[in-house]
């Protein structure tokens, strides 16, 4: 089901994957990392933080990108490694950097419920308004998953509960299209609307997210909308 095919459509790029050697040159403007930098990238997605010290005291850059545009901390959040995480935004990383896939390392905490590495990004400048590939926001992708305490987080900013990605969809739609009807991504839709989501705001094809719950059979996620004068 196309749908049902969507609900995957972040899972994240493997190492091997993101690591590979690639015949593309480096983007426009941006130099290809030399063999120290490549060494921190691949320490960085290895979760060895002692190395990733190492490089970064003997001059490798932390703002170095691969192939793929996957920086030190991009490869790091990949892996959730996020002492090393830590240590490159200490010495400078930009949390907000994306690479090819649109992934920065914020992103990718909010889709794979890395709750340590969200909260390191946000104490950082993480932008909560960067959007992924699909024009998601990070609230759109943790609610996808059902990722209750990163949706609890990111309410806590001024994240904007009521963005609509190029699919037609809420972070609340999301919730109830993707999920599974289930406990976590009921207490989901619970917290968007207690924090403000408008129950009334239909996909791109005019239908609530009330008729898509009752349509699915999710009772409990209906008596929320009903509860918030969703009709």
């Amino acid at each position: 089901m196309r749908l049902r095919a969507l609900s995957k459509r972040f899972v994240g790029i493997s190492l091997a994957t993101v690591l590979a050697a690639s015949a593309a040159s480096a983007p426009a403007g941006e130099t290809a990392p030399n063999g120290r930098d490549r060494a921190l990238i691949e320490a960085a997605a290895r979760g060895n933080t002692p190395e990733v010290k190492r490089l970064l005291e003997g001059g490798a850059s932390v703002d170095a990108a691969d192939e793929r545009g996957v920086t030190a901390l991009i490869a790091a959040a990949y892996g959730n490694h996020v002492p090393a995480a830590r240590l490159l935004v200490e010495a400078g990383a930009d949390v907000n950097r994306q690479d090819q896939t649109r992934q920065s390392a914020f992103l990718i905490a909010t889709s794979d419920g890395h709750l340590d590495l969200l909260r390191l990004t946000l104490a950082a400048g993480a932008d909560v308004h960067r959007t992924d590939s699909y024009n998601g926001t990070g609230l759109i992708r943790a609610a996808d998953r059902g990722h209750v305490e990163i949706v609890r987080e990111l309410l806590k900013t001024d994240i904007r509960v009521d963005h609509v990605n190029n699919l037609g969809w809420t972070a609340l739609l999301e919730a109830i299209i993707l999920g599974e009807g289930g406990g976590r991504h009921t207490e989901v839709v619970r917290l968007l609307v207690a924090s403000g989501a408008d129950v009334s705001l239909a996909d791109s094809h005019g239908v609530s997210p009330l008729a898509h719950a009752r349509q699915r059979g999710f009772a409990a996620m209906a008596d929320i909308l009903e509860r918030a004068g969703a009709r």
